[in-house]
């Protein structure tokens, strides 16, 4: 009988993880890795400076590019995009997880545009156009390759619908993202794209940091369901389960990873 010709090996899918050098983005970045994605790492800081981050990646079996680039810069978004077609040619995976806090929290009456500005171009307009301009490469890819479907996941927080007024700008940013996620499901069911939204909770990371004593206290005294921090590992696995395609029946859904801490309660 003649022999079979042998399998190609599937190629890698490709993740992108925009600030996911530290905090919630490396959690994300280190589950894909272990679920065998190869990942595309963004942060505005240079790549020295996240060498240790790049190099637990690859030690857990990822091909890593790192694409140094504010996502509020048009032109910085097309740089990376073009960066990761030349290296790999394919993208599989959007995760819009950069974001800032206030640099100064500030009560409604007293907030100024500036502030404002800052959080919105980097929370919400720098990832509503990446997401657009991701998603024309994926419908590109799938005339090209059906199997290439394409997913994007929003990461946002539990402050898309809690309301902080000593930090309004961050809430409307992650609100923003909330309803972003719903119309690009919409726009993009039909290309067989899938989006979602993941919003954590109270997630221990050096954005938290500032704030750690305050939120100790509060969930010792019944914040959230489950008595501890979030951790970005338990932000990553959630992630993780949207970009294998394990939901395939689901788009424009919210994954809420807070402990309970919205639950409603008497």
């Amino acid at each position: 009988m003649p022999k079979s010709a042998p399998k190609k090996d599937t190629p890698k899918k490709v993740a992108l993880v925009t600030g996911g050098s530290r905090g919630i983005g490396l959690g994300i970045a280190r589950q894909l890795a272990q679920d065998g994605f190869n990942l595309v790492v963004n942060g505005r800081r240079e790549e020295a400076a996240v060498a240790d981050a790049l190099e637990e990646l690859e030690a857990l079996g990822a091909m890593v590019l790192y694409c140094q680039a504010d996502v509020a810069d048009a032109d910085g978004r097309a740089e990376m995009l073009n960066s990761i077609r030349s290296r790999f040619s394919r993208l599989d995976v959007l995760v819009n997880n950069a974001g800032v806090a206030p640099e100064t929290r500030a009560d409604l009456l007293d907030a100024t545009e500036e502030s404002f500005d800052r959080l919105i171009g980097i929370n919400l307009r720098g990832p509503y156009f990446l997401t657009q301009e991701v998603a024309r490469w994926m419908i590109e890819q799938r005339k090209t390759d059906n199997s290439l479907s394409g997913v994007i996941v929003n990461i946002t927080s539990i402050s898309a619908t809690l309301a902080s007024v000593n930090r309004g700008d961050y809430c409307i940013s992650k609100a923003g993202v909330a309803m972003a996620t719903q119309l690009w499901a919409v726009r993009l069911a039909e290309f067989g794209i899938q989006v979602f939204e993941v919003r954590p909770g109270v997630i221990l990371t050096d954005m938290t940091s500032s704030v750690s004593e305050v939120y100790e206290k509060k969930i010792a005294e019944g914040l959230t369901l489950d008595p501890r921090w979030g951790t970005p590992e338990d932000v990553g696995r959630a992630v993780a389960m949207l970009a294998r395609g394990e939901l395939p029946y689901a788009t424009g859904n919210v994954l809420i990873v807070d402990g309970g801490l919205t639950v409603p309660r008497l």
